[in-house]
């Protein structure tokens, strides 16, 4: 795990002392194990590195190969080492010791700008080629590693993170205001659609999937791979062999994800993916000789769960049935008395250098990371990313599709099973899956054309930047959606934008803590694995999610496997915790409502009206109100805009 950092001058001058120093000097905000750099004629390459696998305990990087004459620096953990090995005919005496940069370097050897393609991991590299004279890097195909650059004309400068850039000498801190308008406009939580750029002018980022080549000072960006290419449908004989195969591929992805000298830990919720993970990693690290650690959040003990229904705010239960089931955990439940969402802001917006949209949660996931960095550990095991792929199978969309192709019989059948097991009547579901059949049958009201979000944006700010032009042909909550589940599902994995956004707070959390996230759960061979599976083996005898709840029978309780009855929610008591800062809060809004800078930005005319909405004395359930979101969102954009002051 390291932050790397460069600069290539493409009139061939010499890279100045101060502005590699600078750069390094930037890197230094963060813990590191070791810190290096290296120079060439026209290049300069700088590295902080923290030990993270046991064959990087005192890799030195930038590492510069003599005979090849190639230098690299690189921020990477490889998961098919051993496919590598054979691939590059690697000696066995070899093997153990070598390092991940070591394998990238002979990979670019061998195949090239195509050597990408070999890679499975999360990666960022960068290998200056001194003999042909060109600066070669690239960005993982989930983007869980990040890449930054600055281009023009004199030179091209490249860090892992943003505010070593801004250090440089002559470089200007400029708000981007196209990032900016989409950020403001977007209501769901992905920040922009451009994964490109940055909120910072003159700031962009390497996307996901991609490569840099700098060649006689031309900067060329390519696309090398996708996670939905090449996937062919899987035609096995029985539902049997379909859960055998995805043991087959989970296993390996998770257990390639464990490999740290320090301790292992994990997040864990009440549901099937985290569980999953867990249940698939406990075995292998006992035969290691390590306990994995979990970590669960659970709500404050003076709140009460207004949320009711099937919904539940408090997942121990199903938690601790996970963890008596599975076996070898060390568990840990963790409120995080006093903490709350208004109080962190100022820390999440140092730490990934942006604005950001998921406060509900910011304060429990910098709490999580914490205790783990108290606990030693350097990988934390999650699954985000299961709903898309090793728990997908959406029911209503699957028998809306049965609907479509008049398969009645088939229809009526999972019906009467999915009914009975989710606790509804027969006639209370199938609207919904009418409506999810024929959409155009559902005409909105009136009043259903406003958007349920209140817009963040100043409409004569929007206007100027033509940003909702721009955000028409986009999936982003400001219209309905025109994509089913199936079309969103392969949107997740095709539209770079999402994975540029998670992999750039999960690198500066990783690198703040010395802790590496990692999420099997879109390893590239389970999604590919995933997406290759036949449908009906998603929903299946009144089951949605069927593949992984028949996949873990042994290895989940059936409190959690089988469970189709209750939902866990995250964020329900945000608004709760907030109550002694309420009159801090809102005092503070005020002031932004006053300053005749954010009402260049804001629109100021809807936060005033949504903190007339909201009064004073806010309930918690005013938690998924979006007014009240509305106005933290503005409160975070406001203090973001401070910053450049």
């Amino acid at each position: 795990m390291s932050a790397v950092a460069g600069i290539i001058n493409h009139n061939g001058e010499p890279v100045s002392i101060q502005e590699s120093g600078c750069l390094m000097q930037a890197l230094r905000r963060y813990p590191a194990d070791d810190a290096s750099v290296w120079h060439g004629r026209s290049i300069f390459l700088g590295c902080h590195a923290q030990w993270l696998t046991p064959e990087s305990v005192n890799e030195r990087l930038p590492y510069f190969d003599e005979i090849n004459q190639l230098a690299i620096t690189a921020d990477a953990i490889l998961d098919n080492r051993d496919e590598l090995f054979g691939r590059l005919s690697i000696e066995p005496f070899r093997r153990t010791r070598m390092t991940d940069s070591e394998l990238i370097l002979l990979a670019y050897r061998k195949w090239g700008s195509e050597a990408p393609k070999y890679l499975i991991g999360d990666f960022a590299f960068v290998i200056w080629d001194e003999k042909a004279r060109v600066l070669f890097g690239a960005r993982d195909l989930l983007g869980n590693r990040t890449l930054y650059y600055h281009n023009d004309q004199r030179q091209f400068a490249f860090c892992t993170t943003i505010f070593p850039l801004l250090a440089l000498p002559e470089r200007k801190k400029e708000l981007n205001e196209s990032w900016f308008a989409e950020y403001l406009s977007i209501p769901i939580i992905l920040d922009s659609v451009d994964y490109c750029s940055t909120v910072y002018k003159g700031i962009n980022q390497l996307p996901p999937a991609h490569t840099v080549t700098i060649t006689d000072g031309k900067l060329t960006l390519r696309e090398y791979g996708a996670l939905t290419s090449q996937v062919e449908k899987l035609k096995l004989k029985s539902g049997g062999e379909y859960e055998e195969a995805f043991r087959e591929v989970f296993q390996e992805a998770v257990s390639s994800k464990l490999r740290t000298h320090r301790q292992v830990g994990a997040t864990l919720s009440g549901g099937l993916d985290s569980g999953a993970v867990v249940s698939f990693a406990a075995s292998p690290l006992r035969e290691e000789g390590k306990t994995l650690h979990t970590y669960s959040y659970v709500p404050p003990s003076d709140f009460v769960d207004w949320t009711g229904g099937s919904r539940v705010a408090d997942e121990s239960p199903f938690v601790k049935a996970t963890v008596q089931h599975v076996g070898n955990i060390r568990d840990s439940y963790l409120e995080f008395p006093g903490s709350n969402s208004f109080a962190e802001i100022d820390e999440w917006l140092e730490l990934l250098e942006s604005p950001y949209k998921f406060f509900e949660n910011s304060f429990w996931i910098k709490g999580i990371f914490e205790k783990a960095e108290q606990h030693g550990i350097g990988v934390l095991l999650t699954g985000a990313s299961g709903n898309y792929t090793i728990s997908w199978g959406p029911a209503v969309a699957y028998y809306a599709l049965l609907l479509k192709k008049i398969r009645w019989i088939r229809l009526y059948s999972e019906l009467k099973g999915y009914s009975r097991r989710i606790g509804l009547g027969r006639k209370r579901v199938l609207p919904f899956i009418i409506k999810s059949a024929f959409p155009f049958l559902d005409r909105p009201a009136a009043s259903d054309d406003q958007r349920e979000f209140p817009s963040l944006i100043h409409p004569d700010f929007a206007r100027r930047t033509n940003v909702f032009d721009r955000l028409q042909h986009h999936d982003v909550g400001l219209g309905r959606s025109a994509a089913d589940a199936f079309e969103s599902r392969e949107n997740q994995f095709k539209k770079l934008a999402f994975s540029a956004m998670q992999g750039a707070s999960g690198t500066k959390l990783s690198l703040r803590y010395g802790i590496w996230e990692r999420d099997p759960t879109c390893d590239p061979r389970v999604v590919r694995f995933c997406l290759s599976v036949p449908v009906e083996q998603y929903v299946q005898n009144g089951f949605d999610r069927s593949l992984i709840r028949r996949a873990t029978e042994t290895y989940l309780p059936d409190k959690v496997r089988l469970n189709q009855r209750i939902r866990g929610v995250q964020g329900a008591d945000w608004v709760h915790r907030m109550m002694p800062s309420w009159g801090a809060f809102t005092e503070e809004v005020h002031k932004l409502c006053r300053d005749s800078a954010a009402s260049q930005y804001l629109n100021v005319h809807q936060i005033k009206a949504s903190l007339l909405h909201i009064g004073n004395s806010p309930r918690p359930e005013h938690a998924y109100d979006p007014h009240a979101r509305f106005l933290m969102r503005s409160l975070i954009a406001y203090r973001f805009m401070n910053r450049f002051s």
